[in-house]
């Protein structure tokens, strides 16, 4: 095939949203295209899902990637990794890289993700203080462990947890830092984080809830964190896990529609029909994403629809949050905090250490907290997709699917 015929297509953004696009765009038309990805990091694609492990050191870096400079080879993709692109003219329709690279694009897809969001407290900005996004933040909570005792996470949600557990395997001493008088409290109800709470309690991470960080204290590198009432502890390492902000800068320059993240409508086309964009950078009606699961679903719209079969919309569905924390497994699904009208059913079994709400709204299954045993959660979950009446089941519904089947 005369491959200069072929339209280019320019992917920004190395990481798993584009890339499952391209993916998808590849299954459908593999020769469409001459396809370029400019990346910021100097790396394939890697699962950053599993930065985690990596950190705990129960992975390597090599067992997280996803896509090897050989397959960007063996596909025909021009990868310019550690080159992010710095400008897009959308005049002209081409992209230009931070060492100059500039190439033309027919169809070009945004997939910038999103940035840690840094705390803004004097000494945010001193060495030793970190987001937790990427390979490098990995090194730099390794090496940090390896010379320094006092590690402090700030934010107590799952990607917190996490970051506090790795630490903690790596030998440092962990304190999580949290605004809110419950970790998690965006998956969790009150009784499911305080169990959480206890669990890691009692294998050694340490907790300041309600806490408001007032200023990161070092002269060449971070030493303490001081909050609002004056107290502090002993820093070495900070690592900001306070949420994150969809990065759209590159977009906004370009003079695309951005809101909070880059405006896409159901085919993920922006204001502009020739670029399109995906995952954490992109808000669709009036939503913006964080979980794999509607990314993946983006994704393969968008392939579709840059392959020429353009018949798929994207449509925004509930979904549902399975988390293992430290080996603590946790499901949570639906509208976990109920309104007017709505019923909880309760089971707690502290013996077990299991514990579920299920939110009745009606005959419907609204949503489901679990912790502890979470089996059932798939099929909560299919009950609240589908708006069951479960008025029949709802005797044994705490008790789980089995147990509801023998009733019927």
């Amino acid at each position: 095939m005369n491959t200069a015929a072929r339209p280019s297509l320019v992917v920004v953004g190395n990481g798993m949203a584009g890339m499952r696009t391209v993916e998808e765009l590849l299954k459908l038309a593999p020769d469409l295209y001459d396809i370029t990805v400019f990346g910021a990091e100097p790396h394939g694609n890697y699962n950053r899902i599993l930065l985690s492990p990596v950190l705990a050191g129960e992975k390597s870096v090599d067992d997280i990637m996803l896509h090897t400079r050989d397959w960007y080879a063996h596909n025909g993709i021009t990868l310019h990794a550690g080159d992010p692109v710095v400008r897009i003219d959308r005049k002209a329709r081409t992209v230009q890289s931070l060492s100059g690279v500039t190439v033309a694009y027919d169809r070009l897809l945004l997939a910038t993700g999103s940035t840690p969001f840094i705390v803004p407290v004097p000494g945010h900005d001193l060495p030793g203080v970190i987001g937790f996004r990427d390979i490098s933040d990995v090194d730099t909570m390794l090496q940090a462990a390896r010379t320094h005792r006092h590690a402090v996470v700030i934010g107590g949600g799952l990607l917190g947890l996490e970051a506090a557990n790795g630490l903690q395997r790596q030998g440092m001493d962990v304190t999580v830092v949290h605004m809110s008088g419950a970790l998690m409290n965006q998956q969790l109800d009150a009784p499911a984080s305080m169990l959480l709470k206890s669990a890691l309690e009692a294998r050694g991470l340490r907790f300041l809830m309600q806490a408001q960080t007032a200023e990161i204290v070092g002269t060449d590198r971070v030493q303490a964190v001081r909050f609002a009432d004056g107290t502090s502890i002993p820093a070495d390492l900070v690592v900001m896990t306070a949420g994150v902000r969809p990065n759209i800068a590159l977009a906004q320059a370009a003079g695309l529609h951005c809101e909070r993240a880059i405006v896409v409508d159901d085919c993920l086309q922006s204001y502009d029909p020739r670029v399109y964009a995906v995952g954490e950078c992109v808000q669709h009606r009036r939503a913006t994403f964080g979980l794999v699961a509607p990314i993946w679903e983006q994704a393969r719209v968008c392939g579709a629809h840059l392959a020429g079969a353009g018949h798929r919309r994207y449509v925004q569905q509930a979904s549902a949050t399975k988390l293992k924390v430290t080996g603590i497994d946790l499901y949570s699904a639906g509208d976990i905090i109920g309104g007017e009208g709505s019923e909880d059913l309760v089971l707690r079994d502290p013996r077990r250490g299991v514990y579920k709400r299920l939110v009745v709204q009606g005959s419907r299954l609204a949503g489901a907290v679990l912790y502890g045993d979470v089996q059932d959660g798939p099929w909560y979950f299919d009950l609240i997709q589908q708006r069951r009446d479960i008025s029949k089941l709802r005797a044994h519904l705490l008790f789980g699917q089995a147990l509801c089947a023998q009733a019927a």
